[in-house]
Order: C-alpha cells, then sequence, then structure tokens
C-alpha cells in the first residue's frame, strides 16, 4: 500500500471536488465526455502530445452494427468481462524513454494493457513494439503520423492513415495482430471506423482521461483517474509526444490502487456491445 502524504490527500480531496463539480454541470447539460462521429466541438490536440478530447461515440443503430469482419463500428469504451474490470490504454508511443518505463510498471503490477502506436513510431522503433507484444499487451493503430484532422480529410486519405499505420505496427512483429484503432485525438468518422472494422480493428475510445500528456500534475492526474470511475471504464494514458514522467509516477500508483479497490485488469472490449 502506497503511502501519500496528508497535504498531498488534501490536495488530491480538493480535486476530487472539484470533478464532482464538473459532474454536475455535465448532469446539467454539460457532457463530461461525449461527441459524435466527426468530434463536433473537439478541441484540438496539443502537437505532438496526445488528446485534449475524448472519442466520438456512435448511436445505438451504429453500434449494432457490424464491419465486413464481423467486428462492430462503433466506438469500443468498456473493458472486457464483467463486474470490476478496468482496461488501461497507452498511447502515442512507442518511446525510447518512456515506454520502458511503463512496461516496467505494468509488468511489476501484473496488469495487461493495450498501447496505441503512432506508425511513423513503430517503424523508428521496431524493438520497443516487440516488447510490447512479448509482454502480452494488446497493439492498437493509432494512424502514421497521429493527424488530429483527418476527420476533416477525404476518406482515401483516412484510409491510407489507417491501413499503412496497421503495416508498419505489423512489420515490427510479424504474425501479432493488431486489434484496435484508436484515432488521433477522437478524430473518428463513419468511414474511419468502417476502414478499421473491415481490416479487423475495433474502434477504440476512452472513458476517462486525464489529459496526463499536458503534464496538470500528479495530484490532477491521480484526482481524474480516482474520481468516480464509470462502469468497466477505459482509461486513457501516454508513453510518448512529450515528457511522460508524471505519467510513470501517475501509474505507479494507481494501479495499486485499483487492485486495493478491488478492480481487475482486462482488454477493451472488441466483439460487443
Amino acid at each position: 500500500m502506497r503511502i501519500t502524504t496528508t497535504s498531498a490527500r488534501r490536495r488530491r480531496a480538493g480535486y476530487v471536488a472539484a470533478a464532482a463539480l464538473l459532474g454536475l454541470l455535465a448532469a446539467a447539460g454539460t457532457p463530461a465526455y461525449a461527441a459524435t462521429d466527426g468530434s463536433v466541438g473537439r478541441a484540438q490536440d496539443a502537437p505532438p502530445a496526445g488528446h485534449s478530447a475524448p472519442a466520438g461515440t456512435a448511436g445505438a443503430a451504429q453500434g449494432a452494427a457490424q464491419g465486413a469482419s464481423g467486428v462492430p463500428l462503433g466506438i469500443s469504451r468498456l473493458a472486457q468481462g464483467a463486474g470490476r474490470q478496468v482496461a488501461i490504454t497507452i498511447d502515442d508511443g512507442p518511446d525510447p524513454r518512456w515506454t520502458p518505463q511503463v512496461l516496467e510498471t505494468l509488468r511489476k503490477n501484473h496488469v495487461k494493457a493495450t498501447f496505441c502506436m503512432i506508425g511513423t513510431k513503430a517503424q523508428k522503433y521496431p524493438e520497443l513494439v516487440r516488447a510490447v507484444a512479448a509482454d502480452g499487451h494488446q497493439l492498437c493503430d493509432h494512424s502514421v503520423d497521429h493527424d488530429v484532422t483527418m476527420d476533416h480529410k477525404p476518406v482515401a486519405y483516412q484510409r491510407q492513415q489507417i491501413l499503412d499505420g496497421k503495416a508498419m505496427i505489423e512489420k515490427a512483429v510479424p504474425g501479432v495482430a493488431v486489434t484496435y484503432y484508436r484515432a488521433p485525438g477522437g478524430a473518428f468518422t463513419p468511414d474511419s471506423r468502417a476502414i478499421a472494422a473491415a481490416s479487423g480493428m475495433r474502434p477504440l475510445g476512452w472513458s476517462v482521461d486525464p489529459q496526463d500528456w499536458s503534464r496538470p500534475g500528479l495530484e490532477a492526474i491521480l484526482a481524474t483517474v480516482e474520481g468516480k470511475l464509470p462502469h468497466q471504464p477505459t482509461v486513457l494514458f501516454h508513453d510518448g509526444g512529450g515528457d511522460r514522467s508524471e505519467t510513470v509516477a501517475a501509474l505507479k500508483e494507481y494501479l495499486p490502487w485499483l487492485t486495493e479497490q478491488g478492480y481487475g485488469f482486462s482488454f477493451p472490449a472488441r466483439t460487443t456491445p
């Protein structure tokens, strides 16, 4: 069990209270994370770091639809399994400094995660892609080069970003499946979801975003991810795009905390809902 100073606890309590207030505002009509395909109202990412807004959500009819491969077109935001399961996802790597530290932390806590990799980085650091796969983590295509405006680009461009990114990851680890696709910054479109699903990749969103890429401070990250968690949450972290020291520090505290609270770990839902 970790030891946290009294002052740190008080600061975190303040962050949790603020998060609760935001939740009340959301209930009054301002969605906490919800967006639609096309990411209406989505703030742009702070290049080249990660995400400033969550993935879009599909309607009930879209969520029930399936691509030619049988993979649902809807955006997955739930952890697999029943009960208190959490899916940890790691974006924007691989990175030679931070990915090994994240892997070590996951290993020490017996956690399997899903790594959403940028194609050009997988191409540059294939040994890190192999290290992630060797530890039993799932692989996710995060496009060729993390263009957060790709939802405003032609379908041919979206297809190239998705399929070439997948191919770059696969080349680093032949025979290992890339099972998810996460649009940069949540920039999904109906076309990009269909392209991903037809290629065997489930469109992947998230339900908890501590915005660790923006380096808000350890206590702010922990307050968000330890706050009132939704059912079977998919939690977003980053191992690339800049200084990820706060992310590594947060994972070192967060993963044992989840275990203490009775949570288990799984991968994001791939076939349902």
